[in-house]
This record gives structure tokens, sequence and C-alpha cells, in this order.
């Protein structure tokens, strides 16, 4: 059974409560819809917000989803069970030919222990090896049986060769007596002297041929002898050449400097070591190193290209790693046309509206699919964040009417759900400067610059004035590790509806003292009415920096 794909919904790096819930939302739709597998997935931490929103709603977190690129799980890995080292080389033979392949793993309880051959085999049957090498092979009287497709007549089959050497007794006895000795394994034909011959010599096992009758009282003598009969169909040449396929693979296979992939490797990364060596095939291995198939050169022709939906964001710098590598199939967003490019069509929705789960909410209503109260809660949080409880300015009456319904699914009064989401936001009083800059935190190019702009949500004035004191130190280092020529961050006051912006970098005062007619006051401007990122903030950058 060919296992399904998921299909992708996943929103920006330093994902805020809209992106999240948006993702949660839209992949639950779209299954409702088409009945395919689409998974959610978050692209970088979550804030405290939105930890506490899919709290309160029993949410399960999102699995982090850090690069799209194509990795050999994407590949088509052949599902060729492993082997043991004790299978016979002719068993091994067996199976190669009958899968279609020239290598097998050798594996015990699923981790691989090592690699067998066509060419490993081949060069088993065609070097000259001592007469011995069952012996030193350990060879198993069972590999030897089962070879042979013959019988054990007396003995354990179960045991192995431990001594001697393989003898086919051609000659005469007066011959064979100088020939053969103690712990040999001798193959003979159905020559009764020959064969007490190979017992008196003390002989480990006497393979009879052509499915001949072994006598009682050879039977006999062989036990009192402690030698073991096997009786194979074939003749005599046949089963000389047949004896030493039997030996075990361990005896051959490598199994040093082994060369396996996991299924959460990159394609990009692997090839080049796939290039430098000679074998066809490679094994793949799980995240507990547990043995899953193998992979060839060829199985990258088929390779098959994670499949994406992208909310709440379509700029190449905040999308997930590797974005360029998908098949993007759709994006759903409410922010201004961004840098993501596509090699095909896709499925494009963009409003002018507060939220994208405003988007998501409008979708389950044209697809007459109805909002159970889990989602329903979802989809508040996210419009009452991304509004800032109606008072942004990118808040639309679409939007408000989204609340008003959302909020009588989930029975709860939005303002005091609104008042406990920003409260669980800005408590952050575990968390490092770094973390609390990066918590919603987005990249942007302006005329060739890369900026960059954070922000936190409070209605509390003293929330606000910790961690003001709490980042700005930090704010320059942010410039140099993030590589950006500037960097702003708004500390929003929700009832007052008004943001401090601090700032670093380059230039970064004069863009703001420009473009909002302000005085800065060290490294700080004061923008009443100011409370939107997207809308208002870095239109106005974009403006300036551009002028």
């Amino acid at each position: 059974m060919k296992e399904e794909r998921p299909i992708y919904v996943v929103g920006h790096k330093n994902p805020d409560t809209d992106s999240i819930c948006a993702a949660i939302a839209y992949a639950n739709l779209k299954k409702i819809v088409t009945g395919e597998l689409y998974e959610a997935r978050r692209a970088g931490n979550l804030n405290e917000e939105t930890s506490f929103v899919l709290k309160k709603f029993g949410i399960e977190t999102p699995k982090l989803l850090e690069d799209v690129r194509t990795q050999v799980r994407d590949l088509e890995i052949r599902k060729i069970a492993g082997v043991e080292k004790s299978i016979s080389l002719k068993d091994a033979w067996e199976k190669m030919r009958s899968a279609g392949v020239v290598t097998l793993c050798v594996t015990e309880d699923q981790k691989l222990q090592g690699l067998i051959t066509t060419g490993d085999i081949v060069t088993s049957y065609m070097d000259v090896y001592e007469s011995s090498i069952l012996a030193s092979a350990k060879t198993s009287y069972k590999n030897i049986v089962k070879t042979l497709d013959g019988e054990m007549i007396l003995g354990d089959i179960n045991g192995y060769v431990e001594k001697g050497k393989v003898v086919v007794a051609a000659a005469s006895p007066e011959v064979m007596e100088n020939i053969i000795e103690s712990g040999d394994v001798v193959i003979l034909g159905n020559r009764y002297e020959t064969q007490l011959c190979a017992l008196e010599m003390d002989a480990d096992c006497i393979i009879v041929c052509d499915g001949a009758e072994v006598a009682q009282t050879i039977q006999k003598q062989a036990k009192q002898h402690n030698c073991k009969i096997i009786r194979t169909p074939h003749d005599t040449f046949t089963a000389s050449r047949l004896v030493n396929t039997s030996m075990p693979v361990e005896h051959f296979m490598k199994d040093d400097k082994l060369v396996a992939f996991h299924l959460t490797d990159y394609i990009d990364d692997i090839q080049e070591i796939m290039a430098q060596m000679r074998h066809r095939y490679f094994p793949v291995v799980d995240d507990d190193d547990n043995y899953v198939g193998m992979i060839s050169r060829r199985n990258f022709l088929g390779a098959k290209k994670k499949k994406l939906i992208l909310v709440d964001h379509n700029e190449q710098s905040q999308a997930v790693n590797g974005v360029e590598a998908a098949d993007l199939l759709e994006i759903i967003d409410h922010h201004r046309l961004g840098t993501i490019s596509t090699s095909g069509p896709v499925f494009f929705r963009n409003q002018p509206l507060g939220s994208t789960s405003t988007i998501v909410y409008l979708m389950y209503h044209e697809y007459n699919i109805e909002i159970d109260k889990k989602i329903a809660g979802l989809l508040l949080a996210a419009i009452l964040s991304d509004t800032l409880m109606y008072r942004s300015p990118t808040c639309t009456k679409v939007d408000r009417d989204a609340g008003a319904d959302l909020a009588k699914i989930v029975g709860i009064d939005p303002e005091e759900f609104a008042r406990e989401m920003f409260h669980a936001g800005s408590n952050l009083g575990n968390k490092t400067a770094d973390e609390i800059i990066h918590q919603d935190f987005k990249k942007f190019m302006v005329d060739n610059k890369t900026i960059g702009i954070g922000q936190i949500n409070s209605m509390s004035f003293e929330e606000l004035k910790e961690i003001r004191t709490k980042i700005l130190p930090q704010l320059e280092s942010v410039v140099e590790n993030d590589h950006l020529d500037m960097v702003f961050f708004m500390l929003t006051n929700i009832i007052k509806e008004s943001s401090e912006v601090i700032f670093a970098g380059n230039n970064a005062q004069n863009v703001l003292e420009n473009g909002f007619s302000v005085k800065a006051k060290g490294q700080s401007v004061q923008l009443n009415g100011v409370v939107s990122r997207k809308k208002q903030l870095l239109p106005t950058i974009v403006d300036t920096m551009e002028s």
C-alpha cells in the first residue's frame, strides 16, 4: 500500500497567533472538503500568546517544519527486507534475482549490519579458495541442506562445519584413504566402499548424490562415528559446484564504513556522497537507525517535492526554509504582495482584512462547512490578536462580524477572552531579550536593504516598560547577528492605541523621524494612533526609504 504524503499548511517564521490558528483551521477545512491528508505545521517556536490559545481550546501544538527541501523520505524507497547474516550466498542470490536488485542489506533486530552484493557472490564463486572454506566461514548444515535441495538423513541439522575440508570422493577407496581426514565433508556417489571409507577416516559429514538410498549398515556405522549424512538429488559435479554457495553472507558482506542515509537527510546533501561511491543501492534508516529500505541514484529522477500551502504571508524571507524547492499549491494571506515566486500557477487569495483567519472563516461558509467550537475558538483568537481587539486600523466590518459570530459558537465574551490572551502574551518574565524580540518578528526587503520589525502587544503600561528595559540593550546585537540594516520594535499599548517604537541600525532614526514627523528621544519614538505593523509602520517606512 502506497504511503499517503501530507500537504503541509504552514505560516511564517516566528509565528504569531494568526499564522498558527489559520494553518490549523485551513488544514482542517481542506481535509473535510477534499478527503486528502492536510497537516498544519509551524515554521518556528510558539509565543506565549499562541501557546495560551492552543491550551485553552485543547489543540495540540503543530509539529515544527524547519525545511521543505526534498528529503530521502520523499524518494521512492525500495522496501526490500533485510536478511540475516546466516543466510547462504545462494539464498541471497535468489532473493536479489526475485527482487530485481544487486544489493541486500544484512540486518539484526532491524539494525544494519552489512551489505552483500551480486559482485560479492560472483567473487566468492569465481575465486579459488582453500578447500577448508566451509569451516572458515562457519557454514551451517542447515544452509548446506537447503543449498543442495537435500535432506538430512542423520545428524543435527543445526550444527556447523567446524573443521576439515570439502572432498569429492572420485577416486578409489585406496586413494581416498590418503585424502580424507578427520572432520572433512565428503561428496560421493552411491558406492558402498567409498562411503564406508569416509566413515572409517572419521569424516564429519558425507553427502550422497543422485538421491541414492543409503544402506542401513552405512547409517549404523555413521551413527557410531558421529558422522552426518545428507542426501541430495543433484549429481556429484553439481553438488560440488553448489556447496560453496551454502556459506553464510556474513563471511563476504561489507560491514565496515557503511554508508547509510536517514529518512530526514536532504537529497541536496547526499547526491555528492552517492556520486563518489561505486554502489548502486544505499540503505535507508529511520531516526532510530532501524533499517527501512534502499535507494539508488535512479530514485532521484522520481523525487517528489513536498506540497505546501502558505498562510498569513507571501514574503520569501518569512517563509519556511527551502520553500523554493517545494511544490507550492496555495497562498492565503492578508498582507501586501511580497517576494514569493512560483514555477507554475497557484491558488492565491489575498484580501485586505484584519486577519488571515477571517479569510479562512469566510471559506468555511463558502463551502457550507460547519465550524465546531474548537476551530471557532482558534479563529476568534486569531482575529482578536491581529486586530488588537478590533482597535487596529486593519480591522474591517467583516472582521468584527466574523468575530461576533465565532464568539457565539464558542460561547465566550470576546473582550474578556482578549484580555486574558494579551496578558498571557506579554507575560515574558522567563524569556531572554533575544527570545522576546524574535517571538513576533518579520524581515522585509526595502530599497535593497533588509529591515526587521518586531512587536509586542499589551494592555499594561508597566508590562511594556519592563519589556522595553529588557530588550533595548539587545537591539544593536540583533542588527549584527540577523544581518540587518535596521531594526524596529513596536511596544504597542492596546488600550491607549499607541506604540513606542525603539530602534537600532544605520539611518533608522532618520527614517522614523522623517516618516512620522516626530522627534526621537534616545533610541525611541512615540507614535500615537499607530498600532499596526502591516498597515501603519511598514508602509510609512517603505515610502520614506524609497522616496
